[in-house]
């Protein structure tokens, strides 16, 4: 396999999770000022975001559709439910929330925007968003439970985010669920740069 990455992309999630795995891969660091580089990366995918996985004749863009690809790629490391099992409407709401409904949201608010009709947007508002965070974030453990899953490399690791880059006040709550996310090795591991530049323990 290999992850098409920037230390300093959405690629540091994914990063999260292969090492969660310990999947073989390789790493292919892409250098947004490049141009060239840029070039042949959008033959891949065609967005040009990162980031990108390409196993064999499979390329998979987008971090919720990489970190379950990979779930189910390593099942014996247990990171999703199992296929067919009651969790895993559970787990794809976790999966699909945090890109289609938080982080959209999110991103107009950091720019000033408001949706002229917040009924309609997929994301609603804020305040929905805000209260379903609340909702949907553990008060012990993990997303289902005792277990570790993809769902929290994604949930959680977006909710990390928000609150690295002041995006969102976290409530006690989420900010132990965030605090349970942060002592994990392999979020130590690819996470160091984000943690230095935001003063973050």
């Amino acid at each position: 396999m290999k992850h098409y990455f920037n230390p300093m992309s959405r690629a540091v999630t994914t990063d999260w999770m292969l090492k969660e795995l310990d999947a073989p891969h390789e790493q292919i660091i892409i250098d947004f000022t490049d141009e060239n580089n840029l070039s042949d990366f959008r033959k891949i995918n065609p967005m040009g975001k990162l980031p990108a996985l390409v196993d064999g004749g499979t390329v998979v863009t987008e971090v919720a559709a990489i970190c379950a690809y990979l779930a189910d790629k390593f099942p014996e490391k247990g990171l999703a439910p199992a296929i067919g099992s009651v969790d895993r409407a559970t787990y794809y709401r976790y999966l699909f929330l945090a890109g289609n409904t938080i982080e959209p949201a999110l991103t107009l608010a950091a720019a000033g925007i408001q949706h002229p009709e917040p009924r309609s947007a997929g994301w609603g508002d804020i305040p929905r968003v805000l209260a379903t965070i609340e909702v949907m974030t553990p008060e012990t453990g993990w997303a289902l439970g005792e277990q570790f899953t993809a769902a929290d490399v994604v949930f959680g690791g977006l909710l990390d985010f928000s609150v690295l880059f002041n995006q969102i006040d976290a409530s006690p709550k989420v900010a132990a669920y965030i605090a349970r996310i942060r002592q994990r090795p392999s979020y130590r591991e690819t996470h160091e740069a984000f943690i230095e530049m935001a003063g973050a323990e």
